[in-house]
C-alpha cells in the first residue's frame, strides 16, 4: 500500500490515481496520521480499468470481442511428427530458465 500525505495527494492525483485503477490502495496522512484510505471501487468495471491500464503501458493489448462463430470449424493443419508441440515445450524450457534473470534486472 502507498502512503501519500494531502500536499502530495493534491500534487499527484493523477499518478495516484493510475496506481489505485491497478488495484492498489494509497493511504492518505495529514500531519503523519492516517486520515483517510483511496480505495478502488469494486466490481467488474475494475477489471477493465486494469486491462486500460496495462494497454497504456504498453503491457498488453486487448483484444476485439468474442471469437467468430465458425473459429472451431476451421480446419487446422496436422502435425504428425509432433514438431509444433516439440518447438513450444522447448520455447517454454528455454523462458523458464532465462526468466529469473529478466526479473532481477527489472529490480
Amino acid at each position: 500500500m502507498k502512503t501519500a500525505t494531502v500536499s502530495e495527494l493534491k500534487a499527484r492525483l493523477s499518478e495516484f490515481l493510475v496506481h489505485v485503477r491497478a488495484g492498489s490502495e494509497v493511504l492518505i496522512t495529514d500531519r503523519g496520521k492516517p486520515v483517510a484510505r483511496l480505495v478502488p471501487i469494486s466490481g467488474a468495471s475494475r477489471g477493465k480499468e486494469s486491462l486500460s491500464v496495462l494497454e497504456k503501458q504498453g503491457l498488453i493489448k486487448i483484444g476485439p470481442g468474442k471469437l467468430p462463430k465458425t473459429f472451431w470449424k476451421v480446419s487446422r493443419a496436422e502435425d504428425r511428427e509432433g514438431l509444433v508441440l516439440k518447438a513450444l515445450l522447448e520455447e517454454r524450457q528455454a523462458g523458464a530458465v532465462a526468466q529469473p534473470a529478466m526479473r532481477k534486472s527489472r529490480v
